[in-house]
């Protein structure tokens, strides 16, 4: 007994030291953006809501934010939508090339955006989608496309196909019995995968960067680094302010998600009778 116990207050030990690593940069944005004399320390502060309206304007942060949510979720819609039109075929049908294709997959899902975006901003400016909004969502898409496929395969192996041969027995097709029996089934699986799109996207810096190049079309990742000045200035307090409204939308849309997630799949019902 007092061995299990030492051992039970070292893991409470070791995890509240991960919890406190995690908190304290969260504490010090609290702190930093209500602070008129901000640092990168963590200081009593003079406080000031000086911060939030230096920050709080068109140009600033709404209309970087805008452009965030018009690509981020554009991204997660396209990104659901090509995922489960492609994780059917290889869920339901024994396709010759499935395996090399699922492993071709898994290999993509590590492949480092950085190494192929010579040939992919050289294809852009080829087909005239440099600076363009609708360009770089498709592309953010395509980003987190394996992984989402993988996700969504996931989830669909997970619903039965008795139940689709139910809805073939009453003249239903493919396409409909994927949209009114699998889809309704895997609704918090597919909230798992927009989720994972858009915060992807949502904290996607390198690609935005480099495709998008007019200030009016950039959005919130990039606009952060506009925080940072010359010769190692930084404007602590307005960095601050401006990451806490940078991250409540993907808050509001984790917080909206689990509301999903915490409903389960219910397949068992869907198989009694």
């Amino acid at each position: 007994m007092p061995r299990a116990s030492a051992s039970t207050t070292l893991v409470y030990v070791v995890l509240l030291g991960v919890a406190v690593c995690f908190a304290a940069p969260f504490a010090w944005l609290l702190v930093a953006s209500v602070d008129a004399k901000a640092t990168a320390s963590a200081e009593v502060p003079d406080l000031t809501l000086g911060n939030f309206s230096a920050v709080l304007n068109w140009s600033t942060s709404i209309r970087p934010i805008l452009n965030s949510l018009l690509l981020c979720g554009g991204a997660a819609l396209v990104n659901m939508a090509v995922s489960v039109l492609a994780a059917y075929p290889l869920s339901r049908y024994r396709l010759r090339f499935r395996r090399p294709l699922l492993y071709g997959v898994l290999f993509a899902t590590g492949l480092p955006v950085t190494a192929i975006m010579v040939p992919v901003y050289e294809l852009f400016v080829r087909i005239e989608l440099v600076d363009s909004l609708w360009g770089t969502m498709l592309f953010l898409a395509t980003a987190t496309l394996p992984f989402s496929l993988w996700l969504t395969k996931g989830f669909m192996d997970g619903v039965p196909v008795s139940l689709e041969e139910a809805a073939w027995v009453d003249g239903a097709s493919g396409l409909q019995s994927l949209r009114h029996v699998v889809l309704p089934l895997m609704a918090p699986g597919m909230a798992v995968v927009a989720v994972f799109t858009f915060i992807g996207a949502w904290g996607n810096f390198f690609i935005p960067f480099v495709l998008l190049q007019s200030p009016e079309r950039e959005p919130a990742a990039v606009s952060l680094f506009t925080f940072f000045g010359q010769y190692g200035t930084v404007a602590y307090g307005q960095l601050a302010a401006y990451s806490i409204l940078y991250s409540v939308p993907a808050m509001l849309l984790y917080v909206l998600a689990s509301r999903k997630l915490g409903g389960g799949f219910g397949l068992g019902g869907g198989l009694k009778g």
